[in-house]
This record gives C-alpha cells, sequence and structure tokens, in this order.
C-alpha cells in the first residue's frame, strides 16, 4: 500500500505537472507539449493561430524546438522530463503579411503566434481579457539568427481593433522619423511599455539565459503590473500597480495575444514624406533571418494568486 502511495505521488508531480503550476486557473495554456510538430504549426493547430506570416508555410518561419532547446526552467524545474517545447519564431525577407490575403504590408517584417483554444481566438479573447488576469511568457535569444537593434521590435502585446496595444513588449530602436542616432541607447533591453507607450519596466536582453514575464491586467479598472525573474527564478514584482487608462473599456479595449518578431522598417530617404511615415507599408529592411525563442506560456486569473513558480503564488498587486 505505501509503495502503491508513494507511486501516485510520483505519477502526480511528475506526469501531470502542468495542475499543480498555478493556483488559480488557467484560462489558456500555450506551453507546447512535445507531441506537438511541424505540421500542427502549418495546420494552426492548438495552442497557437499561426495565420500571421510571410507566403511561406508556417512552418517555415516557426518550428517547435523539442529537446534542442530547453525551455524556461522556471516551470520545468520540478520535472525529471521535459514538460513542454520551445518555439522558434523567425523572419527573413518573405515574412511580408497580407492581411485578408491583400493590402501587403511591405514595411513590416513580422510572424506572429496568436493564442487560441478550440481553434478559436476571437471567442478566447471573452475569456482571458476579463476581471484580472496574469499573461505568462518567456523569451530567449536566437544567437544563430541575431536581431538588428537599429529597427524596433515588437514581440509580445494584445491587440485591440484599432490596432493599438493594451500592453507591449519592445526590443531595438524606437522607430523615429526622421531616423535618429542608431541604435539607441537601451536598443538591447526590453521595455514593456502601457498603451500610451509609456515605459513601465526595462531590463537588458542577455544571451543564454531566459527572461520570464507576467504582466497583471486589470480589464475592469485598467491597470497594469509587471513581474519578471531570469531562468529558474520565481517570478518578483517589478512594478507596481499603474493606471492603463487609454484603453478602451469593455469588449472594444480587448484583442488577440500576439508573441512573435514584428520588425519596423527604417525610414527610406526615397520615399515621400507622406510615405515615410507610413511604417506598414514603406521603409527599408534588411531582409535578413532574424528569430526568438518563447516558451512558459499561459494566461491564467488571479483568484487563487499570481503563479511565480512552480506551487510558489503571491497575492495579485493592487
Amino acid at each position: 500500500m505505501a509503495h502503491a502511495m508513494v507511486s501516485l505521488l510520483f505519477v502526480s508531480l511528475f506526469v501531470a505537472p502542468f495542475q499543480l503550476v498555478s493556483a488559480g486557473t488557467i484560462l489558456y495554456d500555450g506551453r507546447a507539449p512535445l507531441s506537438l510538430k511541424s505540421a500542427d504549426l502549418d495546420a494552426s493547430n492548438d495552442p497557437f493561430l499561426t495565420g500571421v506570416k510571410g507566403t511561406e508555410a508556417a512552418s517555415h518561419y516557426t518550428a517547435f524546438l523539442g529537446h534542442s532547446v530547453p525551455a524556461t526552467p522556471l516551470w520545468n524545474k520540478l520535472s525529471r522530463v521535459p514538460l513542454e517545447q520551445a518555439v522558434s519564431v523567425t523572419i527573413d525577407n518573405s515574412s511580408v503579411f497580407y492581411p485578408g490575403g491583400n493590402n501587403p504590408q511591405f514595411g513590416f517584417r513580422r510572424t506572429e503566434l496568436i493564442a487560441q483554444k478550440n481553434k478559436d481566438h476571437s471567442g478566447l479573447n471573452q475569456v482571458l481579457e476579463v476581471g484580472t488576469t496574469v499573461f505568462h511568457f518567456s523569451i530567449k535569444k536566437d544567437l544563430t539568427r541575431p536581431l538588428n537593434y537599429d529597427h524596433e521590435y515588437q514581440i509580445v502585446f494584445i491587440e485591440p481593433n484599432d490596432g493599438t496595444h493594451v500592453f507591449g513588449v519592445q526590443l531595438g530602436s524606437p522607430f523615429t522619423n526622421p531616423t535618429g542616432r542608431l541604435p539607441a541607447k537601451d536598443a538591447h533591453s526590453f521595455k514593456v511599455l502601457d498603451h500610451s507607450l509609456n515605459v513601465l519596466f526595462t531590463t537588458p536582453f542577455l544571451p543564454e539565459t531566459w527572461h520570464n514575464f507576467a504582466v497583471q491586467v486589470d480589464w475592469d479598472n485598467r491597470t497594469l503590473a509587471v513581474f519578471f525573474s531570469k531562468d529558474g527564478a520565481p517570478l518578483k514584482p517589478v512594478t507596481k500597480v499603474v493606471p492603463n487608462p487609454t484603453v478602451q473599456p469593455g469588449a472594444a479595449g480587448q484583442g488577440d495575444f500576439h508573441v512573435g518578431v514584428l520588425k519596423l522598417p527604417l525610414v527610406d530617404p526615397a520615399d515621400t514624406p507622406a510615405n515615410q511615415g507610413d511604417v506598414v507599408h514603406h521603409g527599408t529592411q534588411e531582409g535578413s533571418t532574424e528569430g526568438l525563442f518563447y516558451s512558459g506560456i499561459f494566461v491564467e486569473d488571479v483568484k487563487g494568486g499570481v503563479t511565480v513558480a512552480p506551487r510558489n503564488f503571491v497575492k495579485p498587486l493592487v
């Protein structure tokens, strides 16, 4: 009997660990199990909608990495086997998105994964974006496909229909017209931004390091708070609760949850003055292959607390 109890405990700890890492309800889990393959990306199977990309198949720009690049240790350190696999997101010169199949965005190079559940992203937004919820994600450098920090990169954001971002994570040099001094002083640092593009938190983007973020969003009171850690260290709050009042209330302020690589252009001196400010459709790009690694993507409510490490929870910030 004792042996049976030990065996059951082992199973509960190591076979089904995702149920143990959150005290609240996991509303969306984008931590990709090892069973997922490139065909799932091409088919836009859960947990990601893969439609924001260039004209090649999704597996040309994104890849599940299996055992080749271990996922963040933050959510995997209690297991003897990996609980998830990291995902690579890349862009190249073919990464021109045609929204709705037309009006190509020649200014951008972009590949993004959008949260979905049961192949439904719009319905999921109505679950993720009410009350107070926490958006978790971890990011690591792809040293073989470096970014060009002269450019601005928008890499994580929630995008309502008006094209703004409830919050965003930025790397590189913010786009300016005319172009300023490049690269910007903080180009090699993450910037977590509110809806009005105020910087809430910044931290250097280090090599060989998983950078773990959690952004607490109070959708009713329109506030934000940020948690952060590196590698396997528990998340800690790095901001207070800050107002985010310019987000539209209710459904108008809801949108898809994106992670990926969206690279803005530099101003093309040959463009007309009007086109020089149109970053979506004009500007210069090098066409190089660049990328990032992601893991630890999930969204939880805060009724049981904010998960800062496996079986480690803190009260939401107020």
